[in-house]
């Protein structure tokens, strides 16, 4: 049942007749002050329920960027010049404006008033917009849900994004060109010199897919990437990490993240844990209770669920980095019915549009096709990405792993610790290989040493 008067017209949407007139009157007032304090408080023309208080205020605006006197008179005259002198009350409602404004000094509480008046119907367009499209029952149950939350996140965190102006983007990013090496914000730190170096970290809104056969480690390169984000290794200062892991349970990832970081053989203690081992478990303890992550273990998660649980997770955590583990074991069911492929490609651009929508990157692991298996180098390539080429598509960076000693025959088939990590798509740069080692016992990354190529053939 549908509230009594919600959307019907009956009740007047929440608005302030005297805080909107008194920011006018207050730009009229002491103009360069109050002009910026309001824009300081994000107040847009938009945010004013009166027609005649949102054009008045629109060119207030215009007209303070062009470096104009601001006055009843020159107002009037500029609103004139651009056909919207009537729009905006008339001359007479200028002069009401100025003259019924007791403390303009009071302009950023008026501000406060205007903008809460409309969350409030902003609040009640997005409820009823909601509830409409629930009674026509033409968009999937789940979907909905998502939609909503995405809408409600969106009011909450201050509502839509104004589009900069295209002079003050130039000047951004000519100030961030500026800016010394060392303060530029590089994305978040991979930890690792050889990767940080080729991607210059993770960037936001990057959809990173991290891709490999089974058993080349990509579950333990993905987890090191979050564990060195969360303890800020090579950053600046540490960051909050979001994790599903859909194949794992949070148990076995904690299990293998502590024996990872403590440099301890998982096989070596289930035998006996010497007292060198327990040392190092327990400052790996120390370590990593420092870390600020995340873990959401449910599995089988529908796309649109895991939307939602990332947003909540931002805004509970802060996050800054999501890891998805893995994308094959994702579910799409509203597209199921069309095939795996449509599925897989309605998944790879809900995870695009969740990494864009909330401002982070984020890693997802994926499997690659049977096809590396029947090549004779068995080096992966972007065609082998399995299940559909959205996934080629969305992704801003595809990275490739590849253990070469892994397809070795004999004895020492793993007697070589080199993983080649191939970028092998990065949209905002150069691909290439990034050599790095894989201490097979502790499942972990490491930087490369070059003493360590020496007797490598150079065609790897």
């Amino acid at each position: 049942m549908i509230p009594e008067g919600l959307g019907s017209g009956l009740r007047i949407p929440p608005h302030s007749e005297e805080a909107e007139r008194g920011v006018l009157g207050s730009i009229l007032l002491d103009p360069a002050s109050a002009i910026d304090k309001c824009l300081a408080k994000r107040l847009g023309s938009d945010s004013f329920y009166d027609r005649r208080h949102q054009a008045l205020f629109e060119q207030m605006v215009d007209m303070s960027q062009a470096n104009r006197p601001m006055d009843a008179i020159t107002i009037a005259e500029w609103l004139k010049d651009h056909n919207a002198l009537e729009k905006a009350g008339g001359y007479d409602y200028l002069v009401q404006l100025q003259d019924s404004t007791l403390v303009p000094a009071h302009v950023e509480f008026y501000c406060d008033i205007v903008q809460e008046k409309n969350l409030y119907r902003r609040l009640i367009e997005t409820s009823v917009g909601t509830i409409d499209e629930a009674y026509k029952g033409e968009h999937d149950a789940a979907t909905l849900v998502g939609d909503a939350q995405a809408a409600f996140y969106d009011l909450g965190t201050h509502g839509e994004k104004k589009v900069p102006d295209w002079k003050d983007s130039v000047l951004q990013e000519f100030e961030e060109l500026n800016k010394d090496p060392n303060d530029v914000d590089v994305g978040v730190s991979t930890g690792y010199n050889g990767l940080n170096d080729r991607l210059h970290g993770l960037s936001k809104t990057d959809m990173v897919v991290l891709a490999a056969r089974p058993a080349m480690g990509k579950t333990s390169l993905a987890m090191n990437i979050a564990e060195n984000a969360a303890l800020g290794k090579l950053a600046k200062e540490p960051v909050s990490v979001g994790i599903f892991s859909l194949e794992m349970s949070r148990e076995q990832l904690v299990r293998r993240m502590l024996f990872s970081n403590a440099r301890v053989s998982s096989q070596a203690v289930r035998n006996r844990m010497t007292t060198q081992d327990h040392r190092k478990l327990a400052d790996a303890v120390d370590r990593l209770q420092k870390a600020r992550i995340v873990i959401d273990d449910t599995p089988g998660l529908e796309a649109v669920e895991l939307r939602s649980r990332a947003r909540r997770m931002k805004e509970k955590h802060g996050i800054k980095l999501l890891v998805v583990d893995y994308l094959q074991l994702m579910n799409y069911t509203k597209f199921a019915k069309d095939g795996r492929q449509r599925e897989t490609m309605a998944i790879s651009g809900s995870i695009k549009a969740m990494a864009k929508e909330l401002e982070v990157p984020v890693i997802v692991i994926s499997q690659l096709s049977r096809a590396t298996e029947g090549r004779g180098d068995n080096i992966p390539k972007l065609s082998d990405l399995r299940d559909s080429g959205a996934i080629e598509q969305d992704a801003d960076v595809v990275l490739l792993l590849y253990r070469p000693s892994y397809y070795k025959h004999g004895d020492d088939r793993d007697s070589d610790n080199l993983a080649i990590v191939d970028v092998a798509k990065y949209r905002h740069g150069e691909t290439g290989e990034v050599r790095m080692s894989f201490i097979k016992e502790y499942t972990r990354f490491e930087d490369r040493d070059p003493r360590d190529d020496d007797h490598v053939p150079t065609d790897y």
